[in-house]
């Protein structure tokens, strides 16, 4: 598996998105979107209204690349966010975006992080197959 436990566990508690994708011209758009974690794939697939019409839609389809950010502000005083990143492989399935994950990137999710200086925390970054 490509994630980790803690990683897994945010994915299943969070419904909203940011994904970017890349238009032919370069021009970058980002986009809130909704999400699930397709266990069976190893995916995240993004579903919305009127999908296929959309211009992320068309971006993945015709570069096959996307990321998605999925981030929440846990508290202020002290300052505590989570974040996940996904970058990855991109391609259109019907009505939805699928992202395979090639890169990731989390910070302040594993279970002990509430515990430590928010400036000591550190991320985990890496490649994946």
């Amino acid at each position: 598996m490509v994630f980790t436990q803690d990683e897994l566990d945010y994915l299943g508690d969070q419904r909203l998105g940011r994904l970017a994708t890349q238009a032919p011209d370069g021009t970058l758009q980002v986009s809130p979107v909704g999400f699930s974690f397709n266990a069976e794939r190893g995916t995240i697939d993004i579903v919305g209204y009127n999908m296929t019409k959309s211009k992320k839609y068309r971006n993945v389809r015709d570069n096959g690349r996307a990321a998605i950010v999925v981030d929440d502000i846990l508290s202020v005083s002290p300052w505590r966010v989570r974040c996940l990143e996904i970058r990855g492989s991109g391609e259109v399935d019907g009505e939805l975006i699928r992202i395979t994950p090639r890169h990731i990137i989390s910070f302040g999710l594993a279970k002990g992080d509430a515990d430590v200086e928010p400036h000591q925390l550190r991320a985990n970054i890496r490649d994946v197959d």
